[in-house]
């Protein structure tokens, strides 16, 4: 039984579980209230955890993988093996003043008092001494207070830092969700069942019909990826089916159009093996 540690509450929660469903591992969750239950079709066990412990439960072998963020993976400090990001939960450690400070870069908080809930990655990463002004509440809060002169917090949108009249100077970290394990190859065949959830959200399955005499510029238009060609019963007609990046596909349909191509589908792709 592989044991998988999953954020019990917070931002990540509902994007794991989704991720855990769409690889084929719904929880067969008895209760609201269970903080451990079983896998359907994988000997997988679920605990939930809060997201902070993950790395310490995972390097102290309570749990054989867990999903948490890199912020929380760096600050812990955990000997743990960071083995796939997961695509969700995207945000960034940033450094913030006050909007009418005359601090612009880091350089400028040489000295100043600087409050965070990331007091470990707060002095690896500022390039300057500061007093870390450790608080385990609203960061946000503290300049207005007088507690401090500058914060160094997570941020996703930044409307947060706008409400409470602060600006970013600098981004320290870019943060995600992350899968870790202490031993990478008993994390393999979890891993590449969630690799292939993954990348198939990257990527679009992209169907359509077209002249058959469009096929090379079509090809350019596709390349690195080698699309399959069918040929289709009017005469001259093929029909192409290609994997594209999900990012691209708007990109791709005005020239794919203006070459002819009709009866253009895109769908979702659930998974990808490599």
């Amino acid at each position: 039984m592989m044991r998988v540690a999953v954020p019990v509450k917070g931002r990540l929660r509902e994007p794991s579980f989704h991720l855990l469903e769409d690889a084929g591992l719904g929880p067969e969750q008895p209760g609201d209230r269970a903080l451990a239950f079983p896998c359907r079709n994988a000997p997988v066990e679920v605990l939930l955890v809060r997201a902070s412990d993950v790395p310490e439960y995972v390097q102290d072998g309570v749990v054989d993988c867990g999903i948490t963020g890199i912020d929380l993976v760096r600050e812990r400090g955990a000997d743990v093996l960071e083995v796939l990001p997961l695509g969700f939960g995207s945000c960034k450690l940033e450094a913030a003043v006050p909007e009418e400070s005359p601090y612009r870069e880091l350089a400028d908080l040489a000295g100043a008092a600087v409050a965070t809930v990331y007091p470990r990655l707060t002095a690896e990463l500022l390039p300057v001494d500061v007093t870390l002004v450790d608080v385990s509440g609203s960061v946000e809060i503290t300049p207005r207070l007088g507690l401090a002169d500058a914060i160094v917090d997570l941020v996703s949108s930044g409307n947060t830092l706008r409400t409470n009249g602060l600006r970013s100077i600098a981004v320290l970290l870019e943060s995600e969700a992350v899968l870790v394990a202490r031993d990478e190859e008993r994390a393999g065949p979890l891993v590449a069942m969630l690799r292939a959830v993954v990348e198939a959200r990257q990527h679009r399955y992209l169907m359509l019909n077209a002249p058959e005499s469009a096929l090379p510029a079509i090809g350019e238009l596709l390349s690195p990826r080698v699309p399959s060609v069918l040929p289709l019963a009017a005469e001259g007609m093929v029909a192409v089916h290609a994997l594209v990046p999900a990012a691209d596909v708007w990109r791709l349909l005005p020239d794919l159009e203006a070459l002819g191509a009709s009866s253009i589908l895109i769908v979702p792709v659930e998974r990808m093996a490599a």
